[in-house]
């Protein structure tokens, strides 16, 4: 069963990735496992929700802006995010103070 991630009470970040991919996987999958393994290890990690249709939509929690700053510095990151251009047609980044949480 798909839960929402748990978070705690506000306030605390959202860094939210839009995208639309390329054509075949070029090593997408395992290296994308692999960054939500290591990102769940970063201090200030607060949880992760993905889905994707025509566009893939994956959003990560944060207890602060600099926790989210030292993920994007993170060096095996860093890697990853140099081959961008390897998997996504276009992408887009936003980074979100979430102020109101609410649901059941």
């Amino acid at each position: 069963m798909v839960t929402p991630a748990p978070t705690p009470q506000p306030p605390y970040y959202a860094v939210i990735f839009t995208s639309i991919r390329t054509n075949g996987d070029n090593g997408y999958s395992e290296t994308s496992a692999q960054m939500l393994e290591l990102a769940s290890q970063q201090p200030g990690f607060l949880g992760f929700e993905s889905a994707r249709q025509e566009i893939g939509i994956s959003i990560s929690y944060w207890s602060s802006l600099e926790a989210i700053r030292a993920w994007k510095e993170n060096a095996i990151h860093r890697i990853a995010q140099d081959r961008v251009t390897d998997w996504y047609r276009s992408f887009r980044v936003r980074v979100c103070r979430v102020e109101r949480d609410y649901g059941f």
